[in-house]
């Protein structure tokens, strides 16, 4: 009998993280769409601003992040299977004198990961970045039904 009690807590354990997971992967799913409506052309490379400083990232899947070099300029970046990337907590790029290039350089992980190769860069549009982001965020409303049970306004005599 304990044994039964053991394999439906562990099956219960494991319905519970299936559910909790699923409104995260749908606001990565969509972050991601967001990042990627508002990239523009491929570009060759771009430069760190304060020598090899990152402002900022942010993971969005094994083959693709975005990197902000400054809070007003990011680029996305598309890459060969990065094992880890979604998991880390800490990145970094190689560079030549402070120029990131595509096919050449490549994004850091954690040890004992071997680094991933940039494939892609795209500069990031921010500004369309956020009107994306806003559109996600629009609900539609419409003025709910009393059916009749409105209660009737206050009258005043006087």
């Amino acid at each position: 009998m304990s044994k039964m009690k053991v394999l439906s807590a562990v099956f219960m354990g494991m319905l519970l993280a299936a559910c909790a997971s699923q409104p995260y992967n749908q606001r990565l799913q969509q972050r991601q769409q967001a990042y990627n409506a508002a990239a523009g052309a491929p570009v060759r490379s771009f430069r760190l601003v304060f020598g090899s400083q990152i402002y900022s990232w942010e993971s969005l899947s094994d083959t693709q992040l975005v990197v902000y070099t400054l809070s007003n300029r990011a680029y996305l970046l598309d890459v060969w299977p990065c094992s880890n990337l979604t998991i880390t907590t800490s990145i970094g790029l190689t560079s030549f004198a402070g120029t990131v290039q595509t096919g050449f350089d490549k994004v850091l992980t954690r040890r004992p990961y071997i680094p991933c190769v940039i494939k892609q860069i795209r500069p990031i549009d921010l500004a369309q970045f956020k009107l994306e982001k806003e559109n996600q965020r629009q609900v539609d409303s419409m003025p709910r039904d009393n059916g009749g049970n409105a209660p009737a306004p206050a009258s005043t005599s006087g």
